[in-house]
């Protein structure tokens, strides 16, 4: 029976390239001279510092936008609260993997409600949608892209 996963997940490689090259421009940067700017990485927790909050929201727009060349959706991204470190700020940001409990029930439920003749079951932090046929798995498909768009999903373990 043909089937599919809908996961949500970052590519960690890329993300860390879009944290280097970022590190890189921040380093060249002649606004940056002088000042402690940087991105740091731990597995799935960035962390941003800056002098103030001005260079902080630097260092963040220069993150987002070599994470955007790299294709690293920033709707990956749980920003927390900015925290002060003496006369320095810091802003931790958790990168998201894998769908909710909540949003895995509202995916079973809209494809339950578009009448499609497929299933879907939850599997740990995935969907794992199953139909006889393959055009209604690519018909289910389209209907996730077009009504899910606060969180990025992807679409991968083709079975046929």
């Amino acid at each position: 029976m043909p089937s599919f996963d809908i996961v949500s997940e970052v590519n960690k490689v890329e993300l860390k390239n879009a944290v280097d090259q970022s590190n890189k421009e921040i380093a060249n940067r002649f606004d940056f001279k002088g000042s402690d700017a940087r991105v740091e990485q731990a597995e799935l927790v960035l962390t941003l510092y800056a002098d103030d909050d001005f260079k902080l929201k630097q260092v963040t727009d220069v993150l987002l936008t070599k994470c955007a060349k790299r294709s690293v959706d920033a709707r990956m991204f749980d920003t927390k609260g900015i925290e002060k470190i003496g006369s320095k700020v810091k802003q931790p940001i958790h990168v998201k993997v894998g769908i909710e409990q909540e949003k895995a029930k509202s995916i079973v439920k809209l494809i339950k409600d578009s009448k499609i003749k497929v299933q879907a079951s939850i599997q740990g932090n995935a969907v794992r949608v199953s139909g006889a046929k393959r055009d209604d798995l690519q018909t289910a498909i389209q209907l996730i892209r077009t009504s899910i768009t606060d969180i990025p999903l992807q679409f991968g373990n083709f079975r046929d």
